[in-house]
């Protein structure tokens, strides 16, 4: 963000040409709101919808194993106690593994689906500022662009060149 405001300084400083425009573009909804984007986001969703039901069946299983251990826990003797424990730990342990492999996974996939869409975005919006002489195109994120004007976003142009660019 830094880097954002140090150049937008500069430009104003250095008495940029009158004719200097920028326009901003919403990349998540720009992904969001094509035919790719939607159809990466439902096989995305798919897939962690099936992982999610494994990790909850596993999750509920430990879960079920634990209550078990908690309830024979005062009749075992300190060895067998010692050894259930130590298993349940092993178990919990791995599962908190599956879980963040899980995570990593998504994410990875995620990747995978959007970067194909993100290259075609860029060439797009490079084609938009191009034609309607736009000399740079910042990015809204939360923290890059706090406030501009709406007839600066150029979000739906891009989105509608992106789906005839088939």
């Amino acid at each position: 963000m830094k880097t954002i405001l140090i150049m937008m300084s500069l430009m104003f400083s250095l008495n940029v040409h009158a004719n200097f425009q920028a326009a901003y573009i919403d990349m998540q909804a720009a992904i969001q709101g094509t035919t790719a984007g939607k159809n990466a986001k439902k096989k995305l969703e798919k897939e962690f919808n099936k992982k999610k039901d494994q990790l909850k069946k596993q999750e509920g299983a430990l879960k079920k194993k634990a209550d078990e251990f908690e309830k024979k826990r005062m009749v075992l003797s300190d060895k067998v106690r010692a050894e259930k424990q130590a298993g349940l730990q092993k178990e919990m342990m791995a599962f908190q593994q599956d879980l963040q492999k899980s995570q990593m996974t998504i994410q990875q996939k995620e990747r995978e689906l959007t970067k194909p869409i993100l290259d075609k975005l860029q060439k797009v919006i490079a084609q938009v500022a191009k034609d309607k002489g736009y000399s740079m195109v910042f990015e809204k994120a939360s923290q890059s662009v706090m406030w501009a004007k709406t007839d600066l976003d150029i979000t739906n142009d891009v989105i509608k060149r992106f789906e005839k660019t088939k």
